[in-house]
């Protein structure tokens, strides 16, 4: 038995040995080429730098505000005056012999340090929920052939190694900050720590809009917990067999189960004490960003500049969305009704899943992400970076997602042939709009495909484990 210990633990160490042999060198390959000549150029690449992730633009509103105008003048940037004055300071100042923005360089890399060890140390927590689950269940032996590391180191590793999130830190660009937001409320919504929760989630909102939608799975967690498969719970506890065969296997329990009778698993405390830090935490935001811009026209020009710049989609460059090109084509006459039919084709996704996936609030948080990258109007590969790390905690309940294969493969064609394309319609001169589009269009067809597949397994997962918990119980009552 001791022996047994000795090499667990053994086994451990070494697996811990090697998660940090990999975090260090990420990010020591970040550090490499943030000193390539320029960065490689990504910052000017419309799949990394959008006009609200640009620190370029940061830097001309900066500047701006540093000759007493409006960084909201012109149109160059539309991002928070809170990140202008965090980010801002950092563009105009140089260390001789070294690469420019540098320091912001190093902002960049610490934040996705932060976000790797946030999503895994929530990855660690959704794994203890999830065999917790599994044992109450008496399905614990599931759990005996798990993955050489957990799925928080797994996670955390799928974000630090992703190309996606390399290019996003390398290419100057402010979604690791914005990343860091969502996960600061995924893990503070986990591990129950409110206040927490309540400022990831503001500042996230703050900052793109679109996390406004994760409000759901964040009171689902602060209200279940991570990871509940109540109505299996409550078979386990009843000792309910269902047997969809048999029309009157309700009429062969020894008791009927009213719904009225079972016990009120949600935690209202928390969710209320979320509410009212979300309160007090917007009102705080709102003061700082009224006393930044006050001689700059108010938060009304920040709201217009900002947020109605997202949802108005003012700005039609090239990125690998697939709002630009159809607003560039479509008449000005019908342009305010196809902005609110997209825009409300999020809404009407959340509530469906909401109803469907409650139990698996961080799965539901990870659907969110993955739509509204699909449907935002400035995405950008540091949206993608985001869900890809996200998705590393489910790879127990994931393991048999159909067309993986398909998907990854596909995904690397779509990143090698957009610069490609870009690069014949922007700058040869031999394709046109189309050429570009048709990577866009396909990219988000892939997420759809994402997250179809993702919720299909997921549920199939859910059905195993029902039919395993019918399984024990009736061999139970026989």
């Amino acid at each position: 038995m001791e022996v047994k210990e000795e090499q667990s633990t053994k086994r451990k160490k070494q697996k811990q040995g090697r998660f940090w042999t990999w975090v260090a060198a990420s990010v020591l390959f970040r550090l490499i080429l943030i000193y390539f000549p320029k960065n490689l150029n990504l910052s000017s690449r419309p799949e990394v730098s959008t006009p609200l992730t640009s620190l370029r633009r940061l830097a001309e509103g900066y500047w701006l505000k540093q000759s007493s105008m409006s960084p909201y003048a012109g149109s160059m940037y539309h991002g928070s005056p809170l990140l202008l004055s965090l980010l801002g300071p950092l563009t105009i100042k140089r260390i001789e012999g070294q690469p420019s923005h540098l320091l912001c360089s190093l902002v960049f890399v610490v934040a996705d340090i932060l976000n790797a060890m946030l999503i895994r140390a929530t990855g660690q927590t959704l794994q203890v929920a999830y065999r917790q689950s599994l044992k109450s269940l008496d399905l614990d032996t599931i759990s005996e052939s798990m993955e050489v590391l957990s799925s928080g180191d797994v996670a955390a590793l799928v974000y630090l190694w992703n190309p996606f999130t390399i290019v996003a830190c390398v290419g100057l660009s402010t979604s690791p900050i914005e990343n860091l937001a969502i996960i600061l409320a995924l893990y503070g919504a986990c591990k129950r720590m409110v206040p927490l929760a309540a400022f990831g989630w503001v500042m996230a909102t703050h900052l793109s809009l679109y996390p406004m939608i994760l409000i759901i799975p964040i009171i689902l967690l602060l209200g279940y917990g991570p990871d509940t498969p109540r109505k299996l719970l409550l078979m386990r506890r009843y000792g309910k067999v269902e047997d969809n065969s048999s029309s009157d296997s309700f009429q062969q329990q020894d008791k009927v189960i009213n719904q009225s009778d079972l016990p009120k698993v949600f935690a209202w405390r928390p969710t209320m004490l979320f509410l009212l830090w979300v309160i007090m935490w917007s009102v705080y935001v709102l003061l700082l960003c009224g006393i930044s811009v006050k001689q700059y026209g108010g938060l009304w020009e920040m709201f217009e500049r900002m947020y109605g710049f997202i949802l108005t989609v003012q700005d039609l460059s090239p990125n690998i969305g697939v709002l630009w090109y159809f607003f560039a084509e479509v008449f000005d006459f019908f342009r305010n009704f196809f902005l609110i039919v997209f825009h409300m084709n999020i809404l009407f996704m959340i509530f469906p899943l909401a109803i469907r996936l409650k139990h698996r609030p961080c799965f539901l948080a990870f659907v969110y992400i993955t739509i509204s990258s699909m449907l935002k109007s400035y995405p950008s590969v540091g949206d993608s970076a985001l869900y890809f790390g996200l998705l590393g905690w489910f790879v127990n309940e994931l393991s048999e997602m159909q067309f993986s294969f398909c998907l990854f493969s596909v995904y690397v064609g779509v990143s090698l042939l957009s610069p490609v394309m870009h690069n014949l319609w922007i700058w040869r001169g031999t394709g046109n709009a189309n050429f570009y589009f048709a990577t866009a269009i396909t990219y988000a067809c892939l997420q759809m495909v994402l997250v179809v597949e993702s919720v299909s397994a997921m549920l199939n997962h859910d059905r195993k484990l029902k039919k395993l918990t019918n399984a024990k119980l009736q061999n139970g009552k026989s």
